[in-house]
């Protein structure tokens, strides 16, 4: 189940935590995004502070074409990219949260970024629905 709040779009899986990362990384290159960095949150954590942590990921997600309209359009944008996706372990399940592209750029107040980030969220809400929960 898709869930949307003013920040993010949201969703559970059945799935176990590696195979929901595969999942959610072919799910985005299907709408021309690639993984540009992943983070290993929990053990980044162990090895700062030698805390443990749920397996938890986020994912630096970058689709070229947009985010040259973006740039050529606004570099301070270049702050709130690449989108975020993080996916982390929940008991048997995972759970898969996106960005909202278009709550991020109503945070620059830039009028002209607006349609660009709507394509983005289109192509992200895609993603999500696409998991099929």
């Amino acid at each position: 189940m898709t869930v949307e709040t003013t920040n993010a779009l949201k969703t559970r899986l059945t799935s176990p935590y590696d195979e929901a990362v595969e999942k959610v990384t072919a799910a985005l290159q299907q709408e021309g995004f690639g993984v540009l960095t992943e983070i290993d949150v929990a053990a980044t954590l162990k090895k700062k502070l030698d805390a443990d942590f749920r397996r938890y990921v986020i994912l630096g997600a970058c689709n070229p074409h947009l985010a040259h309209q973006a740039l050529t359009t606004e570099l301070e944008i270049g702050l709130l990219m690449p989108c975020n996706v993080i996916v982390y372990e929940d008991g048997e399940s995972s759970v898969v949260s996106i960005a909202d592209p278009s709550a991020m750029v109503e945070m620059t107040g830039i009028a002209e970024l607006a349609p660009i980030a709507e394509k983005a969220r289109i192509k992200l809400k895609r993603v999500i629905d696409g998991l099929g929960g």
